[in-house]
């Protein structure tokens, strides 16, 4: 059998009821390949749930009576049904065992793998791992102690005040050479702290109605008995079945159900695999009673229970490949509306019919309900993630530019909404009514057309602002600023020279690489030279400007050491067109390594860098794009200047929201400036300790831009990401000065936004710079009743200065539908879009509300959810039963990622600059690299044969097999696992070695082989880099080395070392959550 991936094993005809079935599941699956049913038409809802979406404290409201703090004690730790004996340990979990047999089919006959045994798998954000206990390479990812149980770092390990890389695994070996005592990663896990109040015990009630069983199980009960399974369901998952024990009815009176009481026992009928063995220092999630969700000393074992089978709960690759069997074939039309496009998994072909592809926006739900009330009480967020500039495949066509002349776009009088195909032409096409606001507006003579016999103008179809979803204005100069044409922009390159950049390689990468890179500056022809001027500056705590004018023999130098004041001292020669200056740069780029090679200066200033950049495209009165290299704290005196305030103390206390807030408003007011000028800052940092992420991101994250780290960067082991992700930036399209306007039609309207951006009003989002890769994502409220007749609209129109200086207007319709029936919305969500959605709010969040609050918040809108589909939608069943919508049916494994990522829940060894890098990244990632940020991809290298991809496995450890090698792809980073026992020939056709043991971990890229399976792979990982907005760095782990700590902490549906429940355990809790809201 191969596993979950092809469908889990066959459900038995009968089964003995569980009295410890955990989320109250059946046992023995059901085959997942069953066509699911669609959920039937729901009945009418009801008010009441409270709306998390907006900002909220956390939740004192009670759901049923308090149960004594004795009775969550003793029935509730460990989320174990029913009430089993505890153990000596107190509530909490027996040592798990090992894994279960691989997943692979050609791997499955391997033993037992004794690599459990080595330090617990850690699973969570894919962002950054845990500490590696002696890092395989010299270079550590974490700057943090490692687990207890590990041996304390070598003498490549970074002192504990300097942050892990942002993004790559293995950044180079850090400045300093003592070993260091390790300490317990011992961080406040799921939920830190007391349980939340949703988090309390049922009264005394008979269960809810359920159905819908995704989840089925038996009926209330306390006796064993066969019962054979309910499929009520789309999808139903059946459940443990432990032998029966005395104790109260089964989730009929009393507490609700608990999970789990003694880890990982051996596995019910219908799960394969081998009981598994004990593993030191496992710490599980815990509940009312017990002061922690995790983390604590391993407790002793209990009496062996039947552990819930992973394979009878909903799989992600299940969905995932039966998306791509389902939408992979046909092109998405999007003539439809209100169809729930194909996942971002599936690779699929775009036609636009009228609606903006997927690849632009993407909305959480696709039928939204018609009131607020409706709204409130399903609890599902109304949102789109909109990426403007998107890059489309070859096979798909760019966008059509519209010139209407000097007279402009054509808009609606009132609302100014931009002519769409919601318009109506009425009065024979002298006049159209706004899809909008309804408001009726003449047609200008130019632009006059006869109607068909249907109503519609005959040139429809030779018009895309009337036929398709998205498209271009050529702006006239009204939409410019002053009324006056723009110029072409700038780019300007700031180099740090400070010691610490020299002697890192930094200076000398960044100006060998500029010479070529120059060349490829963005440009809108292909065939055309690039009509961007750039500009070079260095700085440690002065800042030289240099003169590159083309009549030149040498480049001129100007320092300007008055930094507290900053100017401009020269306007002819600084920024200059590269071909007619190429010489001179070419020179000056090679004198500047030559220039601070012995450099001795250590401190820097960075407010002024930006002043500076600042100044120069106001004086060549041109939009433009600074690129900063930075490598410390600019603790030299000067404007902006900062100082050390990490302070590890503070994490999971409320003061911790302080060391992700700015240390000023400096920054913030300087931001203002850029983006009034069009000025977008990129920012390349190379720390070797703190350097304030939260506050130097300000003015990047503020104008649109980007912030990229490489923790103790190393030339010749992180040269190629850097190279990589600095090529791509300098290329890649965008857009500058730009303004976003969401328009909606009556009903509904746009009140938060989220993203790298400026507003100074509630409905202009201010873009400095917008790029290929940005999103900014859009909350909808009602503020009226919407119709099924007519759906509701969105159009948001970005205006921007291109590349070479045009102004234009990009405009992306998207119309859905309305209805008034609860189980209409749970048919056409979008699980992925809900999630990014979820983390940007919560993340966004930590900078106000204390970290156990946001994720209180987040589990709590997440159960309302899925009680509120209960309630309304799902026919009448057991209350042992968890039901889920289909379409949301993997909103729980996707939710527990989100709450394990190191921004929500990180472990002692996440610095403070790592969480602010990652809180910053993920505001404006597009859904496709949240998807794969939350929930890696893991895919076993069996056989690379053709085209086609091998089919990914679950993120567990258990899917892991001795015998095999995987590829795990994180957004970020890349990652070989090499099992002890992979096959010889499998080896060499990878390393060129057929023994483990000389296989170097070091590596960061393969050997080029001359075979079919060395070329496929190294195709593999070329085409997901491409798919990725920042260039992801290879590391070789081999099992039981110390770099598999970090490995096993992208493993998200396995516990974290940071104490967050595995998917599982979260899904028990959710089970209990839903069934206290119910009740």
């Amino acid at each position: 059998l191969s596993g979950s991936a092809r469908g889990p094993p066959p459900v038995s005809t009968n089964q003995a009821y569980s009295q410890y079935a955990q989320g109250d599941i059946q046992n023995g699956p059901p085959p997942m390949d069953h066509s699911m049913a669609q959920p039937p038409v729901c009945q009418p809802y009801s008010h009441g749930a409270m709306n998390l979406s907006g900002p909220h404290p956390s939740y004192p409201q009670q759901y049923g009576v308090q149960p004594s703090m004795q009775q969550m004690t003793n029935q509730m730790s460990g989320m174990q049904v029913g009430s089993g004996p505890l153990t000596s340990a107190g509530p909490g979990y027996a040592p798990p065992p090992s894994s279960e047999p691989p997943i692979s089919a050609a791997y499955s006959a391997a033993a037992p793998p004794s690599y459990t045994q080595a330090p617990h798998p850690v699973s969570g954000a894919p962002s950054q791992p845990p500490p590696p206990s002696e890092p395989a390479a010299p270079q550590p990812y974490y700057d943090g102690p490692p687990p207890s149980q590990q041996q304390p770092f070598p003498s490549s390990a970074p002192p504990p005040s300097q942050p892990f890389p942002s993004s790559s695994p293995y950044s180079g070996p850090p400045p300093s050479s003592q070993p260091r005592a390790p300490a317990v990663s011992r961080q406040q896990s799921f939920p830190p702290g007391p349980p939340p109040p949703v988090q309390q015990t049922f009264p005394n009630s008979a269960p809810p109605p359920v159905s819908q069983a995704l989840y089925s199980g038996p009926p209330p009960s306390s006796q064993p008995g066969p019962f054979p399974p309910t499929f009520a369901s789309p999808a139903q998952y059946p459940a443990a079945q432990p032998p029966s024990q005395p104790g109260p009815p089964h989730f009929h009176s009393g507490p609700p159900p608990q999970c789990m009481q003694g880890g990982y026992p051996t596995q019910q009928n219908g799960a394969f695999g081998q009981p598994r063995g004990p593993q030191p220092g496992y710490a599980g999630p815990q509940y009312p009673g017990q002061q922690n969700y995790g983390a604590g000393p391993a407790p002793t074992p209990a009496p062996t229970q039947k552990r819930l089978d992973p394979d009878s709960i909903p799989s992600p690759i299940q969905v995932i490949e039966d998306d791509r069997a389902n939408k992979s074939s046909e092109p998405f039309t999007t003539g439809v509306k209100g169809q729930t496009p194909p996942l971002v998994t599936t690779n699929f072909q775009v036609k636009d019919q009228g609606n903006a592809s997927p690849r632009f926006v993407r909305c959480t739900a696709y039928n939204i309900p018609c009131t607020a009330d409706m709204a409130k009480q399903s609890q599902v967020p109304l949102a789109a993630v909109i990426k403007p500039l998107a890059m489309l495949p070859p096979d798909e066509t760019r966008p059509y530019v519209v010139d209407h002349g000097e007279a402009g776009p054509i808009r609606c009088n009132r609302c100014k909404a931009y002519m769409c195909p919601y318009m109506q032409f009425i009065e024979g096409g002298r006049r159209f009514q706004c899809g909008f606001c309804s408001c009726v507006t003449d047609v200008p003579p130019h632009y006059f057309q006869h109607l068909d016999h249907t109503g519609k103008r005959v040139d429809c179809c030779d018009r895309p602002e009337l036929s398709l979803g998205s498209y271009e204005f050529v702006a006239t100069v009204d939409y410019c600023k002053n009324n006056k044409l723009p110029q072409p922009p700038s780019f300007i390159f700031f180099i740090d020279v400070s010691y610490n950049a020299v002697k890192s390689g930094m200076v000398n990468i960044v100006c060998q690489e500029l010479k070529t890179l120059l060349d490829y500056l963005p440009r809108e022809n292909p065939e055309a030279d690039s009509v961007v001027r750039v500009g070079f500056v260095t700085y440690n705590k002065v800042l030289h400007f240099y003169n590159v004018k083309s009549s030149l023999a040498q480049p001129q130098m100007m320092v300007v050491s008055d930094v507290s004041d900053m100017f401009l001292p020269l306007l002819d020669g600084f920024l200059v067109n590269v071909n007619d200056s190429r010489v001179v740069i070419e020179s000056l780029l090679d004198q500047i390594p030559e220039m601070f090679a012995d450099t001795r200066e250590t401190e820097t200033v960075f407010g002024p860098v930006i002043q500076a950049g600042l100044e120069a495209l106001k004086a060549a009165d041109c939009a433009g794009k600074l690129f900063l290299f930075h490598s410390s704290l600019p603790i030299a005196e000067a404007p902006g200047k900062l100082k050390n305030r990490e302070d590890k103390k503070l994490v999971g206390t409320d003061k911790e929201k302080s060391l992700i807030q700015p240390q000023s408003g400096f920054y913030s007011n300087l931001s203002k400036e850029c983006v009034a000028q069009g000025c977008c800052v990129d920012l390349f940092l190379f720390p070797n300790q703190y350097v304030d992420v939260a506050t130097l991101g300000v003015v990047p994250v503020s104008t649109g831009g980007s912030v990229y780290k490489y923790t103790y960067f190393q030339a010749e082991m992180d040269r190629e990401r850097f190279l990589n992700d600095l090529r791509r930036d300098v290329q890649k399209p965008m857009g500058f000065d730009a303004v976003m306007r969401v328009r909606t039609s009556t009903g509904i309207r746009a009140t938060d936004f989220f993203g790298s951006f400026f507003m100074s009003n509630t409905t202009d989002v201010e873009l400095a710079g917008l790029d290929c890769d940005k999103t900014v994502t859009v909350e909808f409220r009602h503020d009226d009743k919407l119709s099924e007749d007519t759906g509701a609209l969105m159009q948001c129109a970005v205006l921007y200065t291109s590349c070479s200086g045009q102004r234009r207007l990009r405009v992306h319709n998207m119309a859905v539908n309305c209805c008034s029936q609860l189980a209409d919305l749970y048919r056409n969500c979008e699980t992925d879009t809900i999630i990014n959605f979820f983390s940007k709010y919560a993340y966004r969040s930590l900078l106000n509300t204390p970290t156990k609050t946001v994720r209180d918040t987040l589990v709590n809108q997440c159960a309302q959810i899925l009680a509120c589909y209960r309630k309304n939608c799902a026919s009448p069943s057991s209350a042992g039963q968890l039901i889920l919508p289909e379409c949301m049916k993997l909103l729980p494994v996707y939710l527990n990622c989100v709450l394990k990522s190191d921004v929500l829940q990180p472990g002692a060894d996440v610095s403070v600059d790592d969480r602010a890098y990652l809180r910053q990244l993920l505001s404006c990632m597009d859904v496709s690299e949240s998807h794969v940020f939350f929930y890696p991809r893991l895919l076993p290298l069996v056989k690379l044969d053709g085209g086609s991809l091998p089919m990914a496995v679950r993120n567990s450890e258990e899917r892991l097999s001795k015998g095999g090698v995987y590829l795990l792809e994180t957004g970020l980073y890349l990652f070989l696992w090499v099992g002890a026992n992979a096959q010889q020939e499998l080896l060499s056709n990878i390393f060129g070695t057929p023994t483990f043991s000389q296989i170097d971990p070091n590596m960061t890229s393969l050997p080029e082989l001359d075979n079919p399976f060395s070329q496929r792979l190294r195709e593999i990982i070329d085409s997901f880099r491409s798919q990725r907005s920042r260039y992801m760095k290879l590391m070789v782990v081999k099992q039981e080395d110390k770099a598999e700590l970090i490995f096993k902490h992208f493993l998200c549906e396995d516990k974290s070392a940071s104490g967050g429940a595995s998917y599982v355990d979260f899904l028990c809790h959710m089970h209990k959550e839903i069934r206290q809201l119910l009740s």
